[in-house]
């Protein structure tokens, strides 16, 4: 993700923290400073707020640690200021797996709520009238316990893109298929959202951001895997480009401009004799206009670093592959030789198609 700070790895995945994450220990800082807290209790208050994010990045690892034992790899986990992102490659299909993938984020804080649990003495005689509204040294330990009870109630909310949403579907799969269990998990989890918006409108305006990021991530969840499920069985090949424009290493930066103003490519493939050298996209193509590179040939302005695919490799996998990467488009190879192109255009235009005649 842009703008993250790197701190490091843990059990070989990536730790991010984005930019953003800063504001909200600003913010924290400055309400202290508002009520009149000195400085020990505003930095006891940020430290709670990185012990609480220590939590989450344990809840996180327990889903990409359990994940790897079905080789799924995790590149990264990244904090946010609204939680963390644990990025997965996918989510294991098999419901079995699936289950005890989404449960171990939520396996891990209840393990630490239980362990403080242990360690902690009673909570009499502890002060009840701002024991929520100020973080102190004697309360410190308590509400860390109370937030990992609160993150294993709100990730227990069946929707996507919670983890109680994939218990459920992991569940409903057994007996219905992945397909149709995703159906009845999202369309829960958007009934859930409206329900959580509409309370919003008279409780709590945040409940109307939790609802808007709950149906929005309930219906990306379902079109997914629909769409995975359209694709399933059938090969790149099927659903690749022939009919597009390449370049040679040695054309300029202003042949380049040339294709781009009479067709309708945006990035172009850089091959010599059938094999892929680079791809150029219409952001570098811009850049070496203002840098006045027009007799640049493209070779030196092109990304030579690129990811291919085979023609006899999965649909599914090409799909899920442009979704993750974001990027505009991947040269498709035949026996190391250039056989076509694909990008996330032509595959929704191929299930499109597929669907329309199942119709």
């Amino acid at each position: 993700m842009k703008w993250s700070l790197n701190l490091g790895r843990i059990a070989g995945i990536k730790i991010l923290v984005h930019w953003t994450f800063a504001l909200l220990l600003g913010w924290v800082a400055f309400t202290e400073v508002q009520r009149g807290s000195d400085l020990s209790a505003t930095l006891l208050a940020i430290g709670f707020i990185l012990a609480v994010f220590c939590c989450v990045v344990l809840h996180e690892l327990g889903h990409a640690l359990t994940a790897r034992n079905y080789g799924i790899n995790t590149k990264m986990i990244t904090l946010l200021p609204i939680g963390g992102v644990a990025s997965l490659e996918k989510m294991p299909e098999k419901p079995k797996q699936e289950l005890l993938v989404a449960l171990a984020g939520p396996a891990v804080n209840v393990v630490i709520a239980f362990l403080l649990w242990l360690v902690l003495p009673s909570l009499q005689g502890m002060p009840a009238d701002d024991f929520f509204l100020r973080i102190t040294a004697d309360n410190f330990l308590y509400l860390l316990l109370f937030v990992n009870v609160v993150l294993v109630l709100f990730n227990a909310i069946p929707a996507f893109p919670m983890d109680g949403g994939r218990v459920l579907r992991a569940l409903l799969a057994f007996k219905l298929g992945r397909v149709r269990a995703t159906q009845i998990a999202a369309n829960l989890g958007q009934l859930l959202a409206i329900f959580f918006v509409f309370i919003g409108f008279f409780y709590n305006p945040f409940l109307i951001l939790i609802g808007a990021f709950v149906f929005f991530g309930a219906y990306s969840e379902n079109i997914i895997v629909q769409h995975l499920d359209f694709l399933r069985g059938h090969s790149v090949r099927e659903g690749m480009m022939t009919n597009y424009v390449t370049l040679a290493p040695t054309d300029t930066v202003r042949e380049a401009v040339g294709k781009l103003l009479m067709g309708s490519e945006h990035e172009f493939i850089i091959e010599e004799e059938g094999r892929v050298t680079g791809t150029l996209t219409r952001s570098q193509l811009i850049q070496a206009v203002k840098d006045e590179q027009m007799e640049t040939p493209v070779a030196r302005v092109m990304s030579s670093e690129v990811r291919t695919f085979n023609v006899q490799d999965k649909l599914s996998e090409a799909y899920t592959e442009l979704q993750k990467s974001r990027a505009p488009l991947y040269p498709v190879l035949e026996n190391g030789r250039l056989a076509g192109v694909i990008n996330t255009d032509n595959i929704n235009e191929f299930i499109m198609i597929k669907s329309a005649l199942m119709h």
